[in-house]
């Protein structure tokens, strides 16, 4: 992997181990030549994972609507800033410029990005890794969840398979080196979107 994507909150959370575990990801990735690909602010954990690689020498680009450019949350120091007009066109540019995702804390949108690219993983139109970063156990509930839609038959095991996790860095980093995905897709091919 030579390019990963954090999906991550605007907010530090209640706890000081979600800026902590931010920036030892971003320090973590810088040291293993990893670039960093994330929402391109300065704010909250999405800025503490920045400066995390950042302070370690690494590459790091933001991909930033320009609304939200306008609002002055755009970090200043990234090695690229890619300004975009949409939510959507962010995720498609984040998707396009990473090898796999890692989801931290966060909220709706977090939540909303994390499950597009499992989805879009899902439905065969990319093979790569997702894991999430289970910080003090902060996605417990969300796994339980995944876990009740494969037991009431809405969620196929293979596809919840696809979902890496780990309260480790280093472990889910090694998950999603040896990710294989499933062969088996869902309904549609890359071309029917």
């Amino acid at each position: 992997m030579k390019s990963i994507t954090v999906f991550c909150g605007s907010s530090f959370g209640s706890a000081d181990i979600y800026r902590e575990q931010a920036v030892l990801l971003g320090q973590t990735l810088a040291k293993q030549e990893i670039q960093l690909v994330y929402g391109g602010a300065d704010v909250g954990l999405m800025g503490a994972v920045a400066d995390g690689a950042m302070n370690e020498g690494g590459k790091v680009v933001g991909v930033l609507p320009h609304f939200l450019q306008s609002k002055e949350i755009a970090h200043k120091n990234l090695t690229e800033l890619i300004l975009v007009e949409t939510m959507h066109e962010r995720k498609t540019r984040m998707n396009e410029l990473c090898d796999g995702v890692i989801v931290l804390p966060g909220g709706y949108g977090t939540l909303e990005e994390f499950f597009e690219m499992i989805t879009w993983a899902q439905l065969g139109l990319h093979q790569k890794p997702i894991g999430v970063l289970n910080i003090d156990g902060f996605y417990d509930d969300l796994i339980k969840l995944v876990q009740t839609m494969v037991d009431k038959g809405f969620l196929k095991q293979v596809n919840k398979d696809m979902l890496l996790i780990s309260d480790t860095i280093d472990n889910l980093l090694e998950k999603m080196r040896n990710y294989q995905a499933p062969t088996v897709g869902k309904w549609i091919s890359k071309e029917e979107i």
